[in-house]
C-alpha cells in the first residue's frame, strides 16, 4: 500500500505567518485609529465647552 503525495506544509505554515501578520496589523490600525478618534472628541468637546 502506497502513501499518497508528501503534504507541503512548509507554504502553509508560510500562509499562516502571513495571514496573522496581516491580521495583527489591522488590528493595530484599528486600535490607532480609534485612540485618534478619542482625541478628537474630547478635543471638540473641550473647543464645544469653551466657546460657550
Amino acid at each position: 500500500m502506497t502513501k499518497g503525495p508528501e503534504k507541503n506544509t512548509k507554504n502553509k505554515a508560510l500562509h499562516t505567518k502571513l495571514l496573522n501578520r496581516k491580521k495583527t496589523k489591522l488590528q493595530e490600525e484599528k486600535k490607532e485609529k480609534a485612540i485618534r478618534l478619542k482625541a478628537l472628541v474630547t478635543k471638540m468637546n473641550q473647543k464645544k465647552t469653551s466657546d460657550e
